[in-house]
Order: C-alpha cells, then sequence, then structure tokens
C-alpha cells in the first residue's frame, strides 16, 4: 500500500448524531494536505480515528497499511499529533512531559527536543496551567516532532495565536517538512498561513471529503496567476453559505 493514510466509507456517530458519514481520504506519502471545513464538520473527529483513540461506526482505517485500533502503538510511534486544546495533565511541565513520553517512542531525539524547545522559546519548567496558549502549543508541537514522526497531525495549530507566536508555529511547521519525507494533514482556518505549506487541499462538508486535489485544482486555477489566500477564503465561504 502506498498510501499512508488510507481511509474508506468512515463513518462516525455520537448518539443520534452522524459526524463522518461514508469519508474517503487518501494521504501519498510526503504530501501535505490542508484540510477545511467549518465548525463541526468532523475535522478534529477524523485526527482521533487516524490515531486509533476512536473506533468508527464502519468502514475501513487504513494508517502505514494497519489498522490504527488492532496495532495501536505500532501505529502510535510513527505519529506526531499537536491538538488544539493541550491534552496534558494540567500540573505537568513541558520537561515533565518529554521524560514521560521518551520511552514511548523509539525514535525519540533528546538533541532534537532541547533544539526546538529553545529555538520555540519554550519555558520548561513551568506547569501547563501557566502557559498561554501559544507557549502551550510550541510546547506541543516540540513534543510532535521530537520522535521524528513520518506522519504529523495538526489540529488547529494556529487558532488563537497572536501573529508572532503563528509565525514561529509556522516556522517549526515548515521545517519539520523535510523535503517531502514527511507526510502532514492539517485541519486549520488560519487560510493564509495554511496556504503557505499545503500541497494539496481537503474540503470536508456534511462529514465527507468533497474535494481532495491539488491546492491550485481546488480553487480552479488553470494556469493563471492567484492570490491563494483569497481563493481558500472563497472555498471556505462556499462551504458555510452552503451548510446555512
Amino acid at each position: 500500500m502506498s498510501d499512508v493514510v488510507d481511509v474508506v466509507g468512515l463513518d462516525v456517530r455520537f448518539g443520534r448524531k452522524r459526524v463522518l458519514d461514508g469519508l474517503d481520504l487518501q494521504l501519498a506519502k510526503g504530501k501535505v494536505t490542508v484540510m477545511l471545513g467549518c465548525n463541526g464538520a468532523g475535522k478534529s473527529t477524523l485526527l482521533r480515528v487516524l490515531l486509533g483513540v476512536l473506533r468508527p461506526r464502519r468502514g475501513s482505517v487504513r494508517v502505514f497499511g494497519k489498522d490504527p485500533l488492532l496495532a495501536h502503538k505500532e501505529v502510535l510511534q510513527r505519529i506526531g499529533y499537536v491538538p488544539d486544546v493541550p491534552d496534558v495533565p494540567p500540573f505537568f511541565t513541558p520537561t515533565q512531559l518529554y521524560a514521560f513520553l521518551r520511552p514511548h517512542y523509539p525514535k525519540w531525539d533528546d538533541a532534537r527536543c532541547s533544539e526546538l524547545a529553545e529555538k520555540l522559546r519554550v519555558p520548561m519548567r513551568t506547569k501547563f496551567k501557566a502557559l498561554s496558549r501559544g507557549q502551550g502549543m510550541k510546547a506541543m508541537l516540540v513534543a510532535a516532532l521530537a520522535p521524528d514522526p513520518e506522519l504529523l497531525l495538526l489540529d488547529e495549530p494556529f487558532a488563537g495565536l497572536d501573529p508572532l507566536v503563528r509565525e514561529d508555529v509556522l516556522e517549526a511547521v515548515v521545517s519539520a517538512l523535510d523535503d517531502g519525507r514527511r507526510t502532514v494533514l492539517c485541519a486549520t482556518h488560519e487560510l493564509e498561513l495554511a496556504s503557505r505549506i499545503a500541497d494539496r487541499v481537503a474540503v470536508m462538508r456534511d462529514g465527507r471529503i468533497v474535494r481532495h486535489d491539488a491546492l491550485a485544482d481546488v480553487l480552479g486555477v488553470q494556469g493563471e496567476p492567484v492570490e491563494i489566500p483569497s481563493g481558500l477564503h472563497r472555498v471556505l465561504q462556499e462551504l458555510q453559505e452552503v451548510e446555512s
């Protein structure tokens, strides 16, 4: 199987609410895909399924050719994940978090961890409950990248960050792309920033991926110059009009 992620006919329900409805998605190795969709479209739910922490009602899910539920530990060791809110005990410091994670990842690199934390100015001995949103996001990004993951999942990594912090986070993400060796799936509404990293765009609506193409194809570009951010805003606006 050549695709890093292969999802077919994915259904997820919370009670009577159907969040994902027959969703299909394939991610090729080394591609950076930005996933667009309105709030509640199911983007975070999809990421949780890929991580093997949420069992779908039906459908086939393969990450690195394996079911993330059945091969949970093996799959997780190859994934870096940055949640929209740090999923860390509030009394932990970044130093304690990294010490906790280290034995769970065979490829964990202490030198890489220290270098990233210093570059992003992560307060290593401050408890997460005392960190700002930007500091918490940077700390989680370091945790995701220290094991040198093959697949990086980002859930709204730029939301609510001030412009300077967003640039720091974006620069770290760009550095982590590693010349096409790492596959990235980024769910975000920060369209202008996302457009700087995207190879492809997956548009989610009504629990399905309704478009998944190269960035220029999704925007309807045919060899003509285009202002990418405004084009992405148009795509998102069309989604909002359909769902309103």
